[in-house]
């Protein structure tokens, strides 16, 4: 693909949704992340019900997952440093929002499920549309 065809007008609206996709998913990844990371379980506990019901290292864990989507997406199509990673992160993210599909269904907890189906459309978007339609470069 030639460097004109990448930055056409025609694909000024989709880079400008991808940025607004991955800025939202930046910002709802990372914060669920530090909050399930800094929260104490107890606490935590009160408003994600789950999260009294398993192990502390889980928990935690899924944090870190959740902190490593948040800033993969964003970051490096942010600084076009390794910007391929950014694809990664979107799948990470596309695949940890349906586990949590499934995980909340089988729990019973259908009311959770709307967001989840939000930040599962905000990863396809990103990982369809910087692997395939407006993917970023490295610098130099």
């Amino acid at each position: 693909m030639t460097s004109a065809a990448i930055h056409s007008p025609a694909k000024q609206p989709l880079r400008i949704a991808l940025w607004i996709a991955q800025a939202l998913l930046a910002f709802a990844f990372v914060g669920a992340g530090l909050f399930k990371l800094t929260t104490p379980i107890a606490d935590l506990s009160q408003t994600m019900h789950w999260t009294g019901e398993y192990p502390v290292w889980f928990v935690r864990g899924i944090a870190l997952i959740d902190l490593a989507g948040g800033l993969g997406i964003l970051l490096p199509a942010l600084t076009r440093i390794k910007p391929r990673l950014t694809v990664f992160a979107a799948f990470g993210c596309t695949v940890l929002q349906g586990l949590a599909i499934a995980f909340h269904v089988s729990r019973g907890e259908a009311s959770l499920i709307p967001l989840n189906l939000f930040l599962l459309a905000l990863s396809l978007l990103v990982l369809w549309g910087r692997a395939r339609r407006v993917p970023i470069f490295s610098r130099g």
